[in-house]
């Protein structure tokens, strides 16, 4: 008689992979935004310099998006994933060696570079390992180690800063990135690779609509998929949704710490500290959006309902950023920033639209595209909120981000139509 095989639950092992390799990005992305007070200090630097600084990545990675999208259609993860965490790691390494302006500029811009491809190939990979109906619920787990990952390591990274210094924090940052390539290359496999899990768990992932099949010939590249990837209205309004997003976002990537330190007079220590509250609140939103949704798919609501409702309320909370220009209480403007980065939190979960209405051959250039919109805002943010402070008041600044957010709230109201998978095998 033959051994009943035991049932696996694989995918959550890779998801947990996910989510500790979006830690590290977002490690890398934001530890600027720490360091950012002592290297204008350091190299006598005016926040224009700095917003420059802080938008060198945003603007290569935006750039990069589509190529980054294109090779995630072609390079299987277990490869193009320890490669480019190594490359940006190094980057990220050797901002700890800069003595300049410039010399920021290229190795904030090296970073996006090699970040490029890594949120097309996570949403790639958890659309190849989830079925659909637990498709938001892994987005907003991954997605969450963006918020969670901040929220508790700003205050590490303040402590770290003060032991070792600005240029020994990212020298660490960087290696934590190269170990953990090492860890991705030797553990991770596609689901139709890995000898390990059960026929049953393969089953539900290809049943439940999971892109299993890693092993057809990857089909060469034609400039008409670009061209699908840009003319569908839905697929705009997602785009559109990204980039208002994107703007409240990169505020507490860039702007956050000097806006608490500069503009509301605390001190640096404190600040690591209570810059942590409206990520903690993020990461709550988007654990809640990711299985509200998926809850209410499985209750038999609409996919539109179910979709699109945690980010409508998400981008309305995001306007409540406006409130910290009318109270002079540090614990009035943590809680007006709070409940806006809760609603960020909430709308986070928008690559389910891309997980579910992108062809399937196409997912990773739709989401190259889809992070390319999303990171235009992170590009132009910084620079738009350095010249908007530059007299000395933030209150400009944070009417441009709930306005923005406004208009996030229009795009998925009357450019998202119905959520179903696009079906443009003809190009």
């Amino acid at each position: 008689m033959q051994k009943a095989q035991k049932v696996t639950k694989k995918r959550f092992g890779v998801l947990v992979m996910i989510f500790i390799s979006v830690v590290i990005n977002y490690l890398d992305r934001s530890n600027i935004s720490i360091a950012a007070s002592a290297i204008k200090d350091e190299l006598n630097l005016d926040s224009i310099y700095m917003g420059f600084i802080f938008s060198a990545f945003s603007i290569t990675y935006a750039l990069l998006q589509v190529p980054g999208g294109i090779m995630v259609d072609r390079i299987k993860p277990k490869v193009l994933y320890p490669v480019i965490l190594v490359l940006w790691s190094t980057a990220t390494l050797f901002q700890g060696f800069v003595k300049s302006f410039m010399g920021f500029i290229f190795t904030r811009a090296s970073i996006g570079v090699f970040e490029a491809p890594s949120y097309p190939m996570n949403n790639k990979i958890v659309s190849t390992w989830f079925p659909e109906k637990e498709r938001a619920s892994a987005i907003a787990v991954y997605t969450s180690g963006q918020f969670i990952g901040l929220a508790f390591l700003t205050p590490v990274l303040v402590t770290i800063q003060n032991w070792l210094g600005w240029r020994g924090m990212f020298i660490l940052s960087g290696l934590v990135g190269i170990v953990w390539a090492l860890i991705w290359y030797f553990f991770y496999k596609a689901p139709d690779e890995d000898k390990t899990i059960s026929e049953e768990e393969l089953n539900l992932i290809k049943d439940g609509g999971g892109i299993v099949d890693t092993k057809s010939k990857p089909r060469p590249f034609k400039w008409s998929e670009l061209w699908t990837a840009l003319r569908y209205k839905q697929l705009w309004g997602v785009y559109i949704g990204q980039f208002c997003l994107g703007t409240l976002f990169i505020f507490f990537l860039t702007w956050f710490p000097t806006y608490l330190v500069e503009f509301r007079g605390l001190d640096f220590v404190q600040t690591g500290w209570l810059a942590s509250i409206p990520f903690l609140a993020a990461f709550f939103g988007v654990l809640l959006a990711g299985f509200l949704s998926d809850n209410l798919v499985k209750r038999g609501y609409s996919a539109e309902f179910a979709r699109k409702t945690p980010i409508l309320i998400g981008m309305l909370l995001s306007v409540s950023i406006i409130g910290a220009n009318y109270t002079e209480s540090t614990s009035m403007v943590v809680f007006f920033l709070s409940l806006a980065f809760f609603g960020n939190g909430l709308a986070s979960i928008a690559w389910v639209f891309i997980s579910l209405m992108a062809p399937k051959h196409l997912l990773g250039l739709v989401g190259g595209v889809f992070n390319l919109i999303g990171g235009l805002a992170a590009a132009i943010t910084p620079i738009v909120i350095g010249y908007l402070v530059q007299g000395g008041d933030f209150e400009p600044a944070l009417f441009y981000i709930g306005f923005i957010a406004l208009l996030g709230f229009f795009s998925y109201i009357f450019l998202v139509g119905k959520v179903e998978r696009i079906d443009s095998e003809e190009v």
